[in-house]
Parts: structure tokens; C-alpha cells; sequence
């Protein structure tokens, strides 16, 4: 498609209704086209600065042998019977629950 370009070509500003020629005319930020004595640049404050981004996770985890204190073992398991830990070493645990009685009465 074929736009004018020659100097006949005449625009409209959209802020104040004056005629200008289309060569002079600017496109605002915003989309308005304006006249050159309307133009005005983006406002800093407008423009956003990224944010930092937080890492929370770790890339390919390891677990420090040396503040685990044993000799090569690498999990704990953590529970809350006792200090909380059972150690590295699983040996059998027991576990002990009951529910009691339950009495339904209907009339």
C-alpha cells in the first residue's frame, strides 16, 4: 500500500487539533501523533527498572560430609520422637498406634 509523501501530505495533531505537515509530525509513546512543538519523551519514572530476582534453590545440591560428622553415610532421617534425629544409619523403628473403642448408639 502506497502512503503520501509529498508536501501536500498534512496531518492532524491529536493534542491540538492543529494542521501540520505530515513529514514534521512525531509519534508520542503512547501512540498519539503530535505536532514537533508537542513532542515530549517518555517520562523516566514511567519506564520500569527490573527487579533482582531472589534465588532460592540451588543448581545440583550436595550435602557437606563434614557437618554430618560420619564417615561417608549421606542422609539423615529427621523425626520428632526423642532429639529429633534417628541418625544415618536405619535399623528397624517401631511404631506403636491404637484408635480405642467406638460406640455408636442409635434410638
Amino acid at each position: 500500500m502506497a502512503f503520501a509523501s509529498n508536501r501536500r501530505a498534512y496531518g492532524i495533531c491529536d493534542i491540538t487539533g492543529f494542521r501540520y505537515r505530515l513529514k514534521d509530525m512525531k509519534k508520542t509513546w503512547d501512540g498519539l501523533l503530535v505536532g514537533p512543538d508537542q513532542w515530549s519523551p517518555k517520562h523516566p519514572q514511567l519506564m520500569r527498572k527490573p527487579t533482582p530476582v531472589d534465588s532460592e534453590a540451588l543448581k545440583d545440591p550436595r550435602i557437606d560430609q563434614a557437618a554430618d560428622g560420619n564417615d561417608g553415610n549421606f542422609f539423615t532421617v529427621y523425626t520428632n520422637v526423642g532429639e529429633g534425629i534417628l541418625g544415618t544409619e536405619l535399623t528397624t523403628y517401631q511404631i506403636n498406634s491404637g484408635l480405642g473403642t467406638v460406640e455408636v448408639t442409635t434410638s
